[in-house]
């Protein structure tokens, strides 16, 4: 198995509808992990306060933004997110030239997280990034496994105006900003010659390796990633895919042309097997500072059959209980040395709620249709009432399909007031995470 993790996609006028600028993310992981969403609100710490990531400890910041992340349950960094500045960031795996191998340190997932609770825009999200990488440094275990899975990282960060591509490799990096347009990224290494900021290091190193000749035009993505691996060539079939998607949209890139991306099996960037979508996230940010940023995220694996869910950065909010896994505090496997001894149970209501209801809903897919009817036939029952099972089962998924489509519709509906006009009542939007996952999981209770 070659691994492969996540599609990550930003539009800015004028490629969207409006004065918007749309962000999405497939995290794919371990099918097996549990995604959960989070949020934490603002805070201020006192000096030489200490901040325990996955595997180290930092300096705290004097301040840190209020985040809403989407995370993989048994690690403290994250996969996506955004703060109360509309910054967004979205992480890729990247393998290259350079080794990723080495001492614990911080992961891509830390660095997510640590870049949106330090910047309030996405190019001080670059700085943030690239000051703690090379002060720290990146490594570690990035699955929950003993296995040895690591890799370098390409992160997408937008704001309200524009957007940055940062990628790394160990310590060196290259950054490049996107003003209009669109932009997606695959697990491979995707800078060439227009370098906005870099290492100061970076174009030296690569010469006292070999990697570049120091007379030829510098191009980051030719000089420090593979030519020719499994992952690379498997990432660069999704990036191709995930461009023509973006193209098909052009100019008309909104919220739900985005989740339609995200859905795309055929593509492979909605991702099934041993490494599938667990996780998915679209935020809709306008230009205009006056109206507020939408995040959505599903907290449920296959975002085919997941509800996108609204969340809007207001005062007083509290934490997203349905959707946070427990906690095992200095218990945990993770935290013990050796580390990944055990995986305890790290399951949220709703994940729990929406694993149900997903098996029901297989069973209504027409290349199922067989294998669901061979157990009813050994019965020796007439092959009418195998039919009737069949078509029953399949009227049934159906419905909790069309269901949850209609109340992600209709929540869609209500933040496109909010998006358009503002927010009359910020009170009202407090729960409005939470309640939209009561609402879909009182729909899988009726199903």
């Amino acid at each position: 198995m070659h691994p492969s993790s996540c599609d990550t996609f930003v539009a800015l006028p004028t490629s969207t509808e409006g004065q918007r600028i749309i962000f999405g993310k497939n995290s794919d992981r371990p099918c097996d992990e549990v995604q959960e969403v989070v949020y934490f609100p603002a805070r201020a710490y006192d000096a030489e306060e200490k901040l325990e990531c996955t595997y180290i400890e930092i300096d705290q910041a004097a301040h840190t933004y209020a985040v809403v992340l989407s995370k993989p349950a048994w690690l403290w960094g994250a996969e996506m997110g955004a703060n109360e500045h509309q910054v967004c960031i979205g992480n890729e795996a990247v393998w290259g030239r350079e080794s990723a191998d080495g001492d614990e340190a911080l992961l891509g997932m830390d660095l997510v997280r640590l870049g949106l609770e330090r910047a309030d825009t996405a190019e001080n999200a670059v700085d943030v990034i690239t000051e703690l990488l090379e002060k720290y440094g990146q490594g570690g275990s990035c699955m929950e496994d003993e296995c040895g899975f690591t890799y370098h990282n390409s992160f997408l960060i937008s704001d309200r105006k524009e957007a940055w591509l940062l990628e790394t490799s160990g310590k060196y990096w290259a950054a490049e900003r996107v003003e209009s347009g669109y932009r997606n990224i695959s697990n491979q290494y995707g800078i060439t010659t227009k370098i906005d900021k870099e290492h100061p290091e970076m174009r030296e190193y690569a010469q006292r390796r070999g990697w570049w000749d120091g007379k030829s035009q510098f191009n980051f993505a030719a000089v420090y990633s593979f030519m020719n691996t499994a992952r690379i060539e498997a990432s660069g079939d999704r990036y191709c895919e995930g461009k023509k998607l973006l193209e098909k949209s052009n100019g008309h890139i909104t919220a739900e042309a985005m989740m339609d991306i995200l859905r795309d099996k055929d593509s492979g960037i909605n991702m099934e097997g041993m490494f599938m979508t667990t996780g998915s996230m679209v935020s809709v940010i306008p230009t205009n500072p006056a109206l507020p940023g939408v995040h959505y995220f599903t907290a449920t694996p296959d975002p085919e059959r997941s509800v996108f869910k609204p969340f809007i950065f207001v005062k007083h909010i509290k934490q997203l209980k349905e959707t946070s896994s427990p906690s095992y505090g200095p218990d945990d496997p993770v935290k013990k040395k050796p580390r990944f001894q055990s995986k305890p149970n790290r399951k949220h209501e709703l994940f729990v709620k929406h694993e149900l209801v997903s098996a029901i809903i297989d069973t209504y897919k027409v290349e199922n249709l067989k294998a669901y009817t061979i157990p009813v036939i050994s019965l020796n029952r007439p092959l009418g009432l195998d039919l009737c099972v069949c078509v029953c089962s399949q009227d049934r998924g159906k419905k909790i399909t069309e269901t949850l489509r209609q109340l992600e519709k209709e929540k869609m509906t209500e933040m496109e007031e909010i998006l358009s006009h503002g927010i009359e009542e910020p009170d009202f939007l407090v729960n409005l995470f939470s309640s939209s996952v009561q609402a879909e999981m009182a729909a899988y209770s009726k199903s």
